[in-house]
């Protein structure tokens, strides 16, 4: 980082001798991962700068928008609805839960066997490493699956912010009324954490800001259905994970800026690898910084990642809010609307993530899904069986893959991995 961060840290609370060690870490590794990689794209450029100072200038901005009165909300989960933040003039910031850390201290206070991404929420407190949770005024958790609606009961004794949110777990119409609910008693705390009434100008700038972040990635995405990919997907994962961190109008302009440049790039046929390499559709639990392993895996093994179906991915951004609303009451309306049809596995029955998986995998030209689940993860793991069912009822090769943050089981995935493209030349 260009900057000594040290004090800012310390000043945030943060273990600095911990700090240090995960920086020492990720930086390597980003190196190792990132730019090691053969023929990208320059606009990766403003994302290799983003991690770089991912714990540092991003920090520092969001420090300075607290210190001229603005509120930072805190948020692990695609159904926090960015839209209401930004009208009540607050931040949403994505936070960390991407790797282990401080792991026995963690399973002090959960199950050795929780599912690790809810792990990495509580060692990332533990270890007093992440900086972007200990600047939040509010943390935001939302009860998806059991294990982290009990996992935020215990969280609670952690951090003395929390705001929890009730999310049905069915598609129905009393689930869509606890939704709409939900959403407008989030609106209302928002609303007392800034002291600023939401109105419908601030909403409906507010849904434009998001919008056109989500149309951004969406463009990035369809771009990736071109033969050569004129990106990796490990660099389109990037800039999914940054979606969640960075600051809107900015993200949107630079991916904006990377389309420009990748539809120069199919229509010169230059792709980061060549024609005819096998395209693999990620589908599943999403993938949070730094967590890079199974594109490592698939792309150093000869396949290119063309699409992740996943919260961090197109489901997290497939649907645009409808922004014609006049009154603050229509534009939340259509907000519990786009919300409501995201298809996380919480949902039971839960067709319509089984059709976008197919239907995703024909767009993208997929040659085989791999369907990632956390260890532990029941929502995925139990989807996971019935989904590789039906695809490969579609003739859609299929893998299942069961892991954790840990780098133990690389070699083991790798021999799996690498017999599984081979099986789609």
């Amino acid at each position: 980082m260009s900057e000594d961060y040290h004090l800012m840290w310390k000043n945030l609370g943060l273990d600095l001798e911990a700090h240090d060690a995960l920086l020492g870490v990720l930086g390597p590794a980003y190196q190792d991962i990132y730019l090691a990689q053969k023929n990208r794209p320059e606009g990766m450029g403003y994302f290799d700068f983003v991690m770089s100072e991912v714990h540092g200038l991003r920090i520092k901005e969001l420090l300075d928008e607290k210190a001229a009165g603005r509120k930072i909300i805190g948020s692990y989960c695609v159904f926090v609805p960015e839209e209401i933040v930004l009208a009540a003039g607050a931040t949403l910031v994505g936070l960390c839960a991407g790797a282990d850390f401080a792991t026995d201290e963690v399973e002090k206070l959960l199950p050795r066997n929780t599912c690790a991404l809810i792990k990495s929420t509580f060692g990332f407190k533990l270890g007093k490493v992440c900086p972007y949770l200990e600047s939040a005024d509010m943390v935001v958790g939302e009860n998806t699956c059991d294990g982290k609606k009990k996992a935020y009961e215990t969280f609670k004794g952690l951090v003395d912010n929390l705001y929890v949110m009730d999310l049905p777990q069915m598609k129905s119409e009393q689930g869509r009324v606890l939704l709409q609910s939900e959403y407008y008693r989030f609106k209302s705390a928002v609303e007392e954490l800034t002291g600023v009434a939401i109105t419908t100008d601030s909403l409906k700038e507010a849904i434009k800001t998001v919008n056109a972040k989500r149309a951004a990635i969406h463009r990035l995405s369809v771009l990736r259905q071109a033969d050569p990919a004129p990106i990796s997907g490990l660099d389109a994962l990037l800039a999914n994970q940054v979606f969640f961190y960075d600051n809107p109008a900015r993200f949107t302009a630079s991916v904006e800026k990377i389309c420009d440049e990748l539809e120069a790039r199919v229509a010169e046929g230059n792709g980061a690898f060549p024609k005819k390499t096998p395209r693999i559709l990620v589908s599943g639990c999403p993938q949070a910084v730094p967590n890079w392993k199974l594109p490592l895996i698939v792309e150093t093994s000869g396949a290119v990642i063309v699409g992740e179906e996943s919260c961090v991915g197109e489901r997290g951004a497939r649907n645009l809010t409808d922004d014609s609303g006049k009154t603050v009451e229509e534009m939340m309306e259509a907000i519990v609307e786009r919300y409501y049809q995201v298809d996380c596995a919480i949902f039971t029955p839960n067709q319509d993530r089984l059709a976008h998986i197919e239907a995703m995998a024909t767009k993208y030209k997929a040659d085989g899904v791999i369907h990632y689940g956390l260890q532990f993860c029941q929502p995925y793991l139990m989807e996971s069986i019935p989904v590789e069912k039906a695809l490969e009822q579609q003739n859609i090769p299929t893998l299942r893959i069961e892991t954790d943050y840990s780098m133990e089981d690389m070699g083991q995935l790798k021999t799996r991995i690498e017999a599984f493209i081979e099986q789609l030349r």
